[in-house]
C-alpha cells in the first residue's frame, strides 16, 4: 500500500515537473519571441533612423550647394569680371527700343550689313544707363607695348564729383580684334572702377568684326601708304560706331581719345559753360582745337554727323571731316573758312583753355609717334 502511495506521489511529481517544464518552455519561447520582435523593431528603428539622417545630410548639402551658388552668383555681380561677358546681340527682343534703329543708319552706307539681322556691338560690362545729361565716349585700340588709356580714365573719372558721375555715362569702346587686349582692358577697368561700373556710370563695349567693310578696295601707291589709309578709314568707322552706341543715352556727347588727361574739374566746367549758353543754336563746342578730342555734340545730332562721315570716310580723317560738314552746313559759297568762323562765332564755339591735353606719343597707327601735346603754353595741363 505504502509502495503505491509512494508511486502515486511521483507520477504526481513528474506530471508536475513535465507541466512546469513545458509552462517554462513555453514563457522562454514566447520571451524569446517577444526578444527577437523587439530587437527587430530596433533594427528597423534604427534603419528609418540611418535613412532620416541620410536624408538630413542630403538636404543639408543641398542648402550648402544651393547657399554657395548664391553666394558665388552675389559675388560675381559684385565682382564684374571678363567671365560675365555678356552678348547682347541675342538677349534683346526685336521690340526693344534699346537704339537699334539708331545702327540701322549703317545699312545705307554698307550694303554686307543688310544682310544682319541686328547691328549692336558686344557689350562686355555696362548697365546701358539712360536718361543722363552727358555720355563720354573713348575709343581705344592696342598701342602694342604701351598704353595710356589707364592714365587717361584716371583723369576722366576721378576728376567727376559723384553728382557729376550719376548724371553722366562713360563708355570706351575698344575697337580691336586682339583678345588679348579686349581682356586688359576689361582687367584693368573692373579692378579700378568697380564703384563707378556697379552704378552704371562706366560701360565697356567692344565694336563686332562684321561690322567692318572689306578693306582692300583702298587705293594703295606703297604698302605703308596702303596701311596708313586703312587704319585711318578704320578710326572714322570706330568713332561713328561709338557715336550712334551713345546718342540714345543722353542729351550730349564729348568725344575723347585713349591717350589724354583731363584737367581738374573739366566736367563741372563743361556742365558750367553749357549751361550758361544763351542760344541753344550751336554746332558744337570745342573744349580742345586738337584732332578730334574735346568736342561736345548735341546727341540729336548725332546721327547728321554720322551720316556726313560715312559718305566721305574714305576720304579724309574725322577731325577734318569735322571741319567740312561745318563748312557745307555754315559757310557761304566762295566764303573764306576763317571769315565763316568768325561769322559763326556762336555756332561753333571754342572754349578757352583747353580742357585736355594729348600725351600719347605711340601712335595707334603701329610704328608711328606724335608728339602734339598742346598748342600753347598757355594750354599746358598739369596731369
Amino acid at each position: 500500500m505504502r509502495t503505491k502511495h509512494v508511486n502515486v506521489l511521483i507520477a504526481l511529481a513528474a506530471v508536475v515537473l513535465f507541466s512546469f517544464s513545458c509552462f517554462c518552455i513555453s514563457r522562454m519561447t514566447q520571451t524569446s519571441n517577444q526578444l527577437i520582435n523587439c530587437r527587430n523593431h530596433i533594427l528597423e528603428f534604427k534603419e528609418k533612423i540611418l535613412h532620416l539622417k541620410n536624408k538630413t545630410e542630403r538636404n543639408r548639402q543641398e542648402l550648402i550647394n544651393a547657399l554657395s551658388k548664391m553666394k558665388y552668383e552675389m559675388t560675381q555681380r559684385e565682382n564684374t569680371s571678363t567671365d560675365l561677358v555678356e552678348k547682347k546681340m541675342n538677349t534683346l527682343g526685336k521690340d526693344e527700343t534699346v537704339s537699334n534703329n539708331t545702327f540701322e543708319v549703317l545699312k545705307f552706307f554698307f550694303p554686307h550689313l543688310r544682310k544682319v539681322g541686328r547691328i549692336y556691338p558686344d557689350v562686355i560690362i555696362g548697365k546701358e544707363k539712360t536718361g543722363v545729361s552727358f555720355a563720354v565716349g573713348i575709343s581705344t585700340v592696342s598701342r602694342g607695348n604701351q598704353s595710356y588709356l589707364k592714365q587717361t580714365m584716371n583723369s576722366v573719372v576721378s576728376r567727376m564729383t559723384l553728382s557729376e558721375e550719376k548724371d553722366s555715362v562713360v563708355i570706351v569702346s575698344v575697337a580691336d580684334r586682339n583678345e588679348d587686349y579686349l581682356k586688359s582692358v576689361v582687367d584693368m577697368i573692373t579692378k579700378r572702377f568697380k564703384r563707378q561700373l556697379k552704378s552704371g556710370s562706366l560701360e565697356v563695349i567692344s565694336i563686332p568684326a562684321f561690322f567692318y567693310p572689306n578693306m582692300l578696295h583702298v587705293k594703295q601707291s606703297t604698302e605703308d601708304s596702303g596701311k596708313l589709309e586703312s587704319w585711318r578709314i578704320k578710326q572714322v568707322l570706330d568713332f561713328c560706331f561709338l557715336m550712334l552706341y551713345a546718342q540714345p543715352k543722353a542729351m550730349y556727347y564729348l568725344q575723347l581719345e585713349d591717350d589724354i588727361i583731363a584737367k581738374k574739374r573739366y566736367f563741372t566746367k563743361i556742365t558750367d559753360f553749357v549751361h550758361n549758353i544763351t542760344s541753344n543754336n550751336w554746332f558744337y563746342i570745342e573744349f580742345s582745337i586738337l584732332g578730334f578730342i574735346g568736342k561736345l555734340f548735341k546727341s540729336e545730332d548725332l546721327t547728321d554727323f554720322v551720316r556726313f562721315f560715312l559718305m566721305f570716310y574714305k576720304d579724309k580723317p574725322i577731325d577734318l571731316l569735322l571741319g567740312d560738314i561745318f563748312q557745307v552746313k555754315m559757310c557761304n559759297p566762295g566764303e573764306t573758312p576763317e571769315k565763316c568762323a568768325e561769322r559763326n562765332k556762336q555756332i561753333r564755339i571754342r572754349y578757352k583753355p583747353s580742357l585736355f591735353q594729348h600725351v600719347g606719343i605711340q601712335s595707334s597707327f603701329s610704328g608711328r609717334e606724335q608728339y602734339s601735346k598742346c598748342l600753347s603754353m598757355n594750354e599746358r595741363l598739369s596731369p
